[in-house]
């Protein structure tokens, strides 16, 4: 009820706490009406400035001067009714008219200019500096286009006065006056204190950051912008009063590649394509979404469903038609209104400009819509320039001659070579051998690709098709590889539920396996002596067979290792299975096959067979933990492989080295061979290598050198392949280890940003739902840490919803109620905060965990009081005494648990309580009852005793009367303190010290 001033008055007080918005602005509205109904012109004045704030903060400039005006009326007829702070007000806000008045392009110019000219009467009047008054007029000669040069200097050169705009939203604009003179570099350096967190204020940095992003692309300043993108457009989001940065941070989107990002930052501000109180703020967001959806309709996205204006459903065609004919209006209005092309001018430069980047840069964020992959970092070697031959019969030639090699690029070969034999009108040159071999060395290709998937079990069907058809082709040797691979595979079926079957592993521990396998080498071994002695009849030279080459003859050698190499790779996993502790059979029958392999590639003088042996002794290895081992056996792979021609075969070796390196503590090392891997793999077009794993490598590999620009960007490649390849758990557990990174390195809205796109919409429901939980406890937690505590909060209870119900999430209910609990009273949500601490104490009945309750027991009585002053003590005090329940329940032999400290901060927190309550004689028992706890930790609780010795002494001196004794208290602990080097500690002693002492003389 708005019946007296009082309830007005304080009704205008509650409002002022909200946060800036429409709900503000309308309760403004309708108090500064319920002002006038009172014959109280001071009222008035209060209401009317909180009006002009709520409009000037949410973007309806339209609306902000006819306020002025009224605040201006009042001010001339009751200046008494303006206390000196809202007679200060008036003042101030003769800027916000100035640029109130340029955002309305029907405004005429003149009486733009006529208020800057009684702002500069009024200012005048007073003694005022003219600075601000320069400083519009400098506005002014931007917006126009005219005159900047001398207004500039005019503004610059002028000594800052109380009226001038906060430095950072000066340093915003000075910077901006040299990104509009073409000097990025100059500009950034002028930014540095607002985008460095120096400078700020309620607009910044968040202003600068959305400016700031294409400058530093320009600069090549990449991870720079990402980080502000990040950081800036949580602050911006939804909010009227940014349109024109929401817009930026679009263009941004757009420029840098990340257009899928700009389509889900136009579907999350859907509403501000109805916010009209700022045109020329509304043109710059305009423009910004232009930019974005010409970006979409160049590359031919016109049909992707975009977020437009509400009430309808829109295309990326059909609202750049909306928004482009709206913003041409606009722009050629205030041009109109300027007598200056600028505006137009300047909206032309931004349609104009190009991606700023080759690739996508990487943001690290989950989004909906994928582009093309992002280049490796660093650039890799190109791959070699060559056409795939479009006929048909030197297609397959090709093809043939990169399989025999074992090369990768051959993928994309048969992957053409599928399509036009399975054309209609096909007809097979029989210069190719039979039609059925080449069915066969298809379906070969279909099997590899299946298995890549990871889709075992269709993958070991489509190779025994294989094998079935090179019988039919008569060629043997293949026939017999593919019968190996396909029963080698076996050992790896994981995805029996496919076709409603149980896992396929059940084979690989019997005998009947391994029968089938022996009997496939005999049989390997048959062919091989029948090739030889084929070869000695002919009375050529009776040496090693050479490996695969282009003649059919030529590959026995090849073929029979293969054999050999599907029996290793048949027991390696078989052993793997068994880690920690392989059983002594299988790693017996790996450590002989593998023995066989590197011999037998030895004799018949195949390299890169030798060096797969090689590679499987050290994968083992490394995951017994010999990692001495197996960097041995590694580098002696890669060293067959060099002397292979093979060089291709190394890519995944090299990676797998760089994981033993890791292990070792060699980073720098590993990152180098990563790198290399990366290069090769985009090199010779292997399409399988396992690019997302290897950012992800990368990534830890470059906190551990230091490298945290890296280890961002490629924890962010990372993520974003991951997402590419359909893998949403591995993304989500990529983009969990970015954020921790970068809260680690002083990032925290950066990694609040990053978990905000993991956990932000529909899709988060498909996650593991341990995974899922792990995420928004390290949000919430960031957001508290951001001081953003009812966010906070809301993620905390999300998450005790949902380990609620788990079998085993007692213990984790209690942590993230109390969690919760403490973020609920940092809001000011005391009800919620309430129920929330019950609900932690009841599931710590059931799962006790009393380190974390009292933990959160101490806080909240901390937090009772600080909100509701000594009135809350009793409350406090019972918080309290929960602790030390909690406290008389752990065991005291209990080794996890710090007995000191617990008993310390009990007695500390009750000592501050009852001083706040001025219960004075109570308070200093348990000050000091805090200092002999606290002594008990030794050297580890030298600090926490201090703090509780000043405590006793404010108590003892204030509270008590007893000055003497507190300077004595606080002399012996200021020394006990130099005596432990806490010199910083002794000197706060000393300071309260000589305060009491000085207190007590006079």
């Amino acid at each position: 009820m708005l019946d007296t001033p009082q309830a007005v008055l304080d009704a205008l007080r509650e409002n002022d706490g909200r946060p800036h918005g429409l709900h503000r602005t309308v309760t403004a509205e309708e108090l500064a009406e319920a002002a006038e109904a009172f014959d109280d012109p001071a009222l008035l004045v209060t209401a009317l400035l909180e009006l002009m704030a709520a409009y000037e903060f949410t973007g309806e400039h339209r609306k902000s001067p006819v306020v002025f005006a009224r605040l201006l009326k009042l001010y001339e007829t009751t200046p008494d009714a303006f206390s000196e702070w809202e007679a200060h007000q008036v003042d101030w806000r003769f800027k916000w008219v100035t640029t109130s008045l340029l955002q309305v392009p029907d405004m005429p110019l003149a009486t733009v200019h006529g208020w800057v000219d009684r702002m500069r009467e009024r200012y005048e009047d007073a003694g005022h500096g003219l600075q601000p008054v320069a400083a519009m007029r400098y506005h002014l000669a931007r917006h126009t286009g005219t005159g900047i040069p001398d207004a500039y200097d005019l503004w610059a050169t002028r000594t800052r006065t109380r009226l001038s705009d906060c430095e950072a939203c000066e340093t915003r604009h000075h910077a901006l006056h040299q990104v509009f003179a073409g000097d990025d570099g100059g500009a950034l350096d002028t930014w540095r204190p607002v985008l460095d967190g120096a400078v700020s204020c309620s607009d910044e940095p968040q202003m600068s950051q959305a400016h700031a992003l294409l400058p530093l692309l320009r600069l090549g300043r990449a991870d720079e912008a990402r980080s502000h993108h990040l950081t800036g457009y949580r602050q911006v989001r939804g909010r009227t009063g940014m349109q024109e940065e929401v817009g930026l941070h679009l263009e941004f989107c757009a420029l840098s590649r990340n257009a899928a990002r700009g389509v889900e930052i136009l579907a999350e501000n859907r509403p501000l394509f109805q916010a009209t109180g700022a045109p020329l703020a509304r043109l710059g967001f305009l423009t910004g979404t232009e930019v974005l959806l010409a970006l979409l309709a160049e590359e031919g996205h016109t049909e992707t469903p975009v977020g437009g204006p509400p009430g309808r459903n829109w295309t990326a065609g059909e609202l750049l038609a909306e928004v482009r004919e709206e913003a041409d209006r606009l722009a050629a209005a205030f041009d109109t209104r300027n007598g200056t092309p600028a505006v137009g001018e300047a909206r032309g430069l931004r349609l104009d400009r190009r991606p700023l980047l080759d690739e996508p840069l990487p943001l690290g964020l989950r989004t909906a819509l994928t582009g093309p992959a992002a280049v490796p970092a660093p650039a890799p070697a190109p791959a070699p320039a060559r056409e795939i031959p479009q006929d048909l019969t030197e297609l397959v030639r090709e093809a043939r001659r990169m399989a025999a090699l074992g090369h990768p690029g051959d993928t994309p070969l048969w992957d053409r070579v599928a399509e036009l034999a399975e054309a209609d009108g096909y007809a097979h040159d029989t210069s190719l051998g039979t039609e059925a071999r080449l069915r066969a060395e298809l379906a070969e290709q279909r099997a590899h690709a299946l298995y890549a998937e990871d889709r075992d079990r269709a993958a070991r069907t489509a190779m025994e098709e294989t094998a079935e058809l090179y019988e039919a082709a008569g060629m043997a040797w293949h026939a017999l590889v593919a019968r190996t691979r396909a029963l080698s595979w076996d050992v790896v079926i994981t995805d029996g539920d496919q076709a409603g079957e149980d896992s396929g592993d059940a084979r690989s521990a019997g005998p009947e396996l391994w029968d089938a396998l022996d009997a496939l080498q005999r049989e390997a071994d048959q062919l091989l002596e029948k090739r030889i002695a084929a070869h000695d009849e002919t009375g050529a030279d009776p040496g090693p067979l050479p490996a695969a080459g282009p003649a059919e003859g030529s590959a026995t050698a090849e073929k029979y290792l293969t054999v050999l190499h599907c029996r290793v790779f048949a027991a390696y996993h078989v052993a793997l299975a068994g880690t920690p502790e392989i059983p002594a059979p299988d790693r017996e029958r790996f450590d002989a096959l593998r023995a066989t392999l590197e011999s037998e590639a030895g004799r018949l003088g195949v390299p890169h067979q030798r060096g797969a042996a090689r590679m499987f002794a050290g994968d083992v290895a490394a995951r017994l933990g010999d990692h001495a081992l197996a960097e041995r056996e590694l580098r002696a792979a890669l060293k067959e492989i060099e002397a292979s021609g093979r060089p291709w075969r190394g890519t995944r070796v090299r990676a797998l080295l760089a994981q033993v390196l890791l292990c070792l503590d060699r980073p720098e090392e590993a990152a180098e061979l990563l790198h290399q891997a990366l290069a090769e793999a985009v090199r010779y077009e292997d399409t399988l290598f396992p690019m997302a794993p290897t950012y992800l490598l990368l990534g830890h590999a470059g906190t551990h050198t230091g490298d945290v620009t890296g280890a961002v960007r490629h924890f962010s490649e990372a993520a974003t392949r991951f997402d590419r390849e359909g893998e949403p758990n591995d993304a989500a557990d990529a983009r969990l280890q970015l954020a921790d990174l970068l809260a680690r390195t002083g990032r925290q809205a950066d990694a609040v940003a990053v978990l905000e796109s993991v956990v932000g919409d529909e899709s988060a429901a498909t996650l593991d739902e341990r995974l899922l939980a792990q995420t928004r406890l390290t949000l919430a937690r960031g957001l508290r840490a951001l001081d953003e505590h009812l966010p906070a909060a809301e993620e905390f209870l999300r998450l005790a919803d949902t380990v609620a119900g788990w079998e085993d999430g007692a213990q984790t209910l209690t942590l993230v109620a109390a969690e919760a609990a403490t973020s609920l009273a940092l809001a000011g949500r005391w009800e919620a905060a309430r129920t929330a601490y019950d609900r932690a104490f009841a599931a710590h009945a059931e799962a006790p965990n009393p380190p974390m309750l009292l933990e959160t027991a101490c806080e909240f009585a901390r937090l009772t009081v600080d909100a509701h002053g000594a009135e809350a003590a009793e409350e406090a005090l019972r918080r309290l005494a929960d602790a030390d329940a909690l406290y008389t329940a752990v065991p005291e032999d209990d080794e996890d648990f710090v007995h000191w400290f617990a008993r310390g901060s009990i007695h500390y927190r009750r000592a501050r309580v009852l001083a706040q309550a001025d219960r004075f004689a109570e308070a200093l028992p348990e000050a000091e009852a805090a200092v002999a706890a606290f002594a008990d930790g030794g050297p580890d609780g030298e600090e926490r005793r201090a703090e509780a010795v000043r405590i006793a002494a404010l108590v003892e001196s204030h509270g008590l009367g007893r000055t003497q004794a507190a300077v004595a208290r606080l002399d012996e602990a200021a020394a006990r303190c130099e005596r432990a080097g806490l010199s910083e500690a002794a000197q706060i002693l000393t300071s309260v010290r000589d305060d009491l002492a000085a207190g007590a003389t006079d």
